[in-house]
């Protein structure tokens, strides 16, 4: 009799296709380096997005509008790892314990810091019209209430987005066992996405949960399918090409403007991903360019540049209006300015603190 952790439902002709107990494939590394560049291309597109008024003019302003998306990318990268790891951990004992202690080292200390900063300094930093009590904060809620956010943890909203995810998914993954019943509620929050997003309810701000579930619900359900059925690289490579044919072109096109615009983005986008993991180790010049250089280095530290680079252009506006005088080269000088002024932040965050803290992860 074979162990459990190997069974698989067979199609009847000898072939298997669904493995009972979900597994990490044979062919997919622990480590994916490509997604490291993923990373690095979603946090420079919001970067970019956030200084698009400065772009107006140059060649890459229209390219600039679409940078809010790197977002939906961050929220799929972060489905399929975080769904990954629970997928992987969930018959080993301390699994509560270890998933969230890991998140809390993760999450919480830059977030804190940013929070810190933000009011402690609040002359420079807070809207006079942003209301957000302290408790929205600690319970990372602040993006379902008609909250006004100071502009530089404005980024916040989508952190709330993935604690409140991560708190009901990982129970859900340590409680159902088979794959099926893992997708349902995955394809339901699929389903569930444009409908909100169509419904103009009052109560729905937004930047509410239920509005931006597509993409980390799309990211968990590549987990799923990568560790629960039976297919090659090869189909996998595949399927993430159609995605990335059938997503773009839709989100540019019959999609663009409509409830649905989130939805094709994130079938572009996981379509991205499943490419990515597929083809990982490839030769291919856009494989490498993933691995190496300074995608990933900017994936590397994008938790941190995500998180202060709007501070970093808040408290840098001298500069700002000491170019506004010189027309679009002024503009470019500013965008270089607060690329080069972040990334160092970011980096010295990541060097000198972020990266200190997680290695207590081994102790989880």
């Amino acid at each position: 009799m074979p162990h459990p952790s190997s069974a698989f439902c067979s199609k009847g002709d000898g072939t298997t296709i669904l493995k009972l107990t979900p597994q990490r494939p044979n062919w997919l590394p622990k480590h994916i380096p490509e997604l490291d560049g993923l990373r690095g291309l979603a946090v420079l597109g919001v970067v970019l997005y956030h200084c698009n008024p400065r772009l107006i003019g140059t060649p890459i302003y229209k390219a600039s509008l679409w940078g809010w998306s790197g977002v939906t990318l961050f929220f799929v990268l972060s489905g399929f790892l975080i769904t990954s790891i629970l997928l992987e951990s969930r018959t080993k004992p301390r699994y509560f314990k270890n998933f969230y202690a890991r998140r809390i080292l993760r999450i919480w200390p830059v977030y804190i810091l940013v929070l810190a900063v933000c009011y402690l300094k609040a002359d420079w930093f807070v809207d006079p019209g942003a209301n957000t009590p302290w408790w929205a904060y600690a319970l990372f809620v602040q993006n379902l209430f008609h909250f006004t956010l100071p502009a530089a943890v404005g980024p916040t909203w989508s952190l709330a987005i993935e604690e409140q995810y991560y708190f009901l998914w990982a129970p859900i993954v340590r409680l159902l066992k088979r794959p099926w019943t893992l997708a349902l509620p995955l394809f339901a929050a699929l389903i569930a996405g444009p409908l909100f997003r169509m419904s103009h309810h009052a109560w729905i701000t937004p930047t509410h949960t239920l509005t931006h579930i597509d993409g980390i619900a799309m990211g968990s359900l590549i987990a799923l399918g990568i560790h629960a059925l039976n297919l090659s690289r090869r189909t996998w490579l595949a399927l993430g090409i159609a995605g990335v044919i059938v997503g773009f072109p839709a989100a540019a096109t019959i999609a663009g403007g409509t409830a649905f615009l989130d939805s094709a983005l994130t079938v572009g986008f996981a379509g991205a991903l499943l490419a990515s993991l597929a083809g990982t180790g490839s030769q291919n010049p856009l494989y490498a360019m993933l691995r190496r250089g300074p995608l990933p280095f900017y994936g590397k530290i994008s938790y941190g540049l995500y998180m202060t680079h709007i501070f970093v252009f808040i408290y840098y506006g001298w500069f700002d209006a000491k170019m506004n005088a010189y027309g679009i080269a002024g503009n470019l000088a500013i965008v270089a300015f607060r690329l080069a002024a972040s990334t160092a932040v970011a980096a010295v965050l990541w060097y000198g603190f972020e990266s200190r803290i997680l290695k207590l992860k081994r102790y989880f």
